[in-house]
């Protein structure tokens, strides 16, 4: 594997260390162990700056799924986890935060290798992030409880907020670690039981969690199971008949077939985050308009557009349209596109070489609507890049907000940009999307700032900086965006169920 040059402020990227522990097909890890897939089926781990093959798993089958529940079930009915003090299960999260951040430049190398994004993005936003979100939730185990209810009669009547039980999590590609750790971190905090199912695509890194958390005997056998392979196991996961609730992250068209999974077995709840279109406004009264320049591109164009919640669509006020579409073309042109571990790249590759030609598709259909391509539209095959899955950021103008490419979700390295006149013209067009994730503006103006807000259907909206993520404030869409919250207190809800309980006295 190739060294680069010293990395400014963090740890250096473990690439022998890594080349070492990818050497070992992966296992499963069910109940408390380390087990074989039922299967003889082996799944490739690609990277994507090279088209190379990082390693193998091992690909599950629905009877490892079987044992997977029924470990979780058994541990969640039978064993200590449900009913440890809430201190002690505060104390174990606690632990694996340390345990994360001390193998920190670990996973955020296996991250990168598997995903293709920057090792500075693994490094200082997904195992910084997976880090910090137990630590957050370990402080929740002693405060999140039922109430008194003021009921009329001779009655006491109060609620309690129990664990729901035995949890299925379907992690999508872009976020592997921290999108593992949304759901872990508030599921073990309730005390439920977990089966994990990450991405084939990028298995690594929640594999090597487990292996830290099980060499830490952190967790009673059965609380965490794991088990890798392909879509179709999630599916199963998510019919299982004793399975209590399912989480997912990742597309809308996945999404609805989970609900109608779970309508078809037990009508588990169903947490879903999914795609998004989200738009993102700048007024020509922005306080800042390069600073709005700069915040939009780099909104999108970071982890390299495969972001849910990305601003993919920028409408801006015609008086100021030329001067942002000119600055955002320069941006993109300066960008480079190169090997994740080198200091010096912008941009890594997509996933894989499918999601590549997916997004390549697009680009071609833009071009095809008549969109004025101003920056890229193209794979990047200078160099060293010539085997990696890389595509130069890319940006469309006068782009209309009903072209394919302003209403589907690309997922990937694209802009498209959009000239309005008036606010109530460019309210109806934010809102033209089935999708309802995440919405932004720029304005100087109080009075439109609320009123604009208040009309974007968007689950989060934010305004003078987009992009605004913290573990207190939820995060989750509307629309065909998704059902439920993830972050804070929401997060919890959909890991616990309420019971009313009546007293006559």
């Amino acid at each position: 594997m190739t060294h680069f040059k010293v990395f400014e402020g963090i740890e250096q990227p473990k690439l022998d260390w890594a080349k070492d522990w990818l050497k070992e097909t992966k296992k499963l890890y069910i109940a408390g162990q380390w087990v074989d897939s039922s299967s003889s089926e082996v799944i490739e781990s690609i990277n994507p700056a090279n088209g190379e093959v990082n390693g193998t798993i091992q690909s599950a089958t629905r009877e490892d799924v079987d044992h997977a529940v029924a470990a979780a079930r058994k541990a969640f009915d039978d064993g200590p986890w449900p009913n440890m003090s809430r201190k002690e299960r505060a104390k174990i999260l606690r632990q694996i935060s340390v345990l994360i951040k001390q193998h920190q430049a670990e996973l955020a190398t296996l991250e990168s290798l598997d995903n293709g994004k920057l090792y500075r993005e693994s490094y200082n936003d997904d195992v910084q992030e997976a880090s910090d979100l137990f630590e957050y939730y370990a402080g929740w185990t002693d405060k999140y409880y039922g109430e008194n209810n003021p009921v009329e009669g001779n009655f006491l009547s109060f609620t309690t907020r129990d664990p729901i039980g035995v949890c299925g999590q379907i992690v999508p590609f872009n976020f592997p670690l921290g999108m593992a750790v949304w759901k872990l971190a508030p599921a073990l905090a309730m005390g439920n039981t977990v089966v994990l199912k990450p991405s084939s695509l990028t298995s690594y890194s929640a594999i090597r969690l487990f292996e830290l958390i099980d060499k830490a005997e952190l967790l009673p056998p059965g609380v965490i199971n794991l088990i890798l392979g392909r879509g179709s196991i999630g599916s199963y996961l998510s019919r299982h008949m004793d399975v209590d609730k399912i989480s997912f992250t990742g597309s809308t068209k996945v999404g609805k077939q989970l609900v109608h999974d779970s309508a078809d077995s037990n009508l588990k709840p169903v947490t879903l985050e999914l795609g998004g279109k989200s738009p993102n406004i700048i007024f020509s009264d922005a306080p800042d308009l390069d600073g709005a320049i700069e915040r939009s591109f780099y909104g999108l164009f970071t982890h390299k557009g495969e972001k849910c919640s990305a601003p993919t669509r920028l409408f801006v006020q015609r008086e100021i349209y030329d001067i942002v579409v000119q600055k955002m073309a320069e941006y993109a042109n300066g960008y480079k596109c190169g090997d994740p571990f080198d200091p010096e790249s912008d941009q890594g590759p997509q996933v894989s070489k499918a999601h590549m030609e997916s997004i390549l598709r697009y680009i071609d259909i833009g071009k095809q609507e008549g969109a004025r391509l101003v920056a890229g539209g193209e794979r990047d095959v200078t160099g060293t890049n010539a085997n990696g899955y890389y595509i130069r950021p890319t940006i469309f103008a006068d782009v209309d907000n009903k072209m394919t490419i302003a209403q589907e979700e690309i997922f990937g390295p694209v802009l498209c940009i959009i000239p309005f006149d008036t606010e109530e013209e460019v309210i109806r067009m934010a809102n033209d999307t089935i999708y309802g994730l995440a919405a932004g503006l720029w304005t100087n103006d109080v009075s439109r700032a609320h009123r604009v807000a208040n009309k974007l259907q968007a689950g989060m909206v934010f305004v003078n900086r987009y992009g605004c993520y913290d573990f207190a404030s939820p995060f989750g869409g509307l629309k065909q965006s998704g059902w439920g919250k993830e972050y804070a207190i929401h997060s919890l809800q959909s890991y616990t169920k309420t019971k009313a309980i009546w007293v006559a006295y």
